[in-house]
């Protein structure tokens, strides 16, 4: 395995660089990681005065993903959000959907996945914006939900475990996209979400980040940079679904999939509460002090990022007042 041919080739790859977009825009709106919400986290976490927090995130989707498959880009409205607010250690409590469209007929089947995949999840549609006078189709999706416990992109520490959790049971269905959803009984989605929250309420889990564009590879680099920490992670250690090359997992979006930042008396029972859902979980490497991301195979090691000299978000409190 050449390792650093991996780590460059991830480096440069467009799923992974395009969350440098983040970081643009927090700039110009002046959001930090210490503002209200604290941005860099999967939703924004609001604490709702009775002991827990109101969760709140949304998903804008790239035109291209929408115009190649727009059924399944509805469905992924609603299954990316549900996801956010699961890796918060939270339970969703409604959607909303801004849908442009040229016409009601090119509308039709983005509409028709939203409405599926709410149905499939048990998460209400509670309204949003349409425009049917729009030159193309577009989708933005937003969730909101509850969490009495949080996981967060704030809280891994060096000398934890990073705990990959990913459902196999799929195959890819465009780009870099590998879903197991579809065919996946409604109770089993609702149930494998519910296991986030119940981590997070026993204590088991309270740092990591859902699997988000950019894999593996660029969550642990979002989650590495919002904790103030690093990574090592052994390629060997991955579990890597029959036929697919490890650089493609590594920057693939699964329809499941979650990162989390373990401490390591806990990693144990963590891995067997998703293998008890027929859910592939492994400890695949170690957090560091150092700010970067390692990637290691036998005595091959290289660097995938330095969150340190290179920022990836970029939203450090400490830049608030640069």
């Amino acid at each position: 395995m050449d390792v650093a041919a991996i780590a460059q080739a991830l480096a440069a790859h467009p799923s992974i660089r395009g969350k440098g977009d983040i970081a643009a825009a927090a700039r110009m709106l002046d959001l930090w990681a210490a503002a209200t919400g604290q941005p860099g986290d999967d939703a924004a976490a609001l604490p709702d005065g009775a002991g827990g927090w109101d969760l709140l995130a949304g998903e804008g989707f790239v035109p291209a993903f929408v115009a190649d498959d727009p059924w399944f880009a509805g469905w992924c409205g609603v299954m990316v959000n549900l996801s956010d607010i699961a890796a918060m250690g939270g339970r969703a409590t409604a959607l909303l959907d801004a849908v442009w469209a040229p016409d009601a007929d090119a509308a039709a089947p983005l509409l028709r996945g939203l409405r599926d995949a709410a149905a499939a999840y048990g998460v209400p549609i509670v309204g949003g914006h349409t425009n049917l006078r729009s030159p193309a189709l577009n989708l933005s999706v937003s969730v909101t939900g509850k969490a009495r416990a949080l996981i967060s992109s704030f809280a891994a520490r060096p000398g934890d475990l990073l705990v990959a959790a990913i459902d196999h049971r799929g195959a890819y269905r465009n780009f870099d996209n590998f879903c197991a959803a579809l065919d996946a009984p409604h109770h089993r989605l609702r149930g494998d979400l519910a296991l986030l929250p119940d981590l997070a309420e026993a204590g088991l889990a309270d740092a990591g980040k859902d699997i988000s564009q950019g894999g593996i590879a660029g969550t642990a680099l979002m989650l590495a940079e919002c904790s103030g920490c690093g990574f090592a992670i052994d390629l060997d250690a991955v579990p890597v679904p029959p036929g697919i090359p490890i650089e493609r997992w590594l920057r693939s979006f699964p329809s499941f999939g979650f990162l989390l930042s373990v401490r390591p008396h806990h990693a144990a029972a963590v891995c067997d509460r998703f293998a008890a859902r027929g859910i592939i979980a492994a400890a695949i490497g170690t957090a560091i002090a150092a700010p970067r991301i390692d990637l290691r195979s036998g005595d091959a090691a290289a660097p995938f990022w330095d969150h340190g000299e290179r920022p990836y978000l970029d939203l450090m409190p400490e830049r608030a007042n640069a």
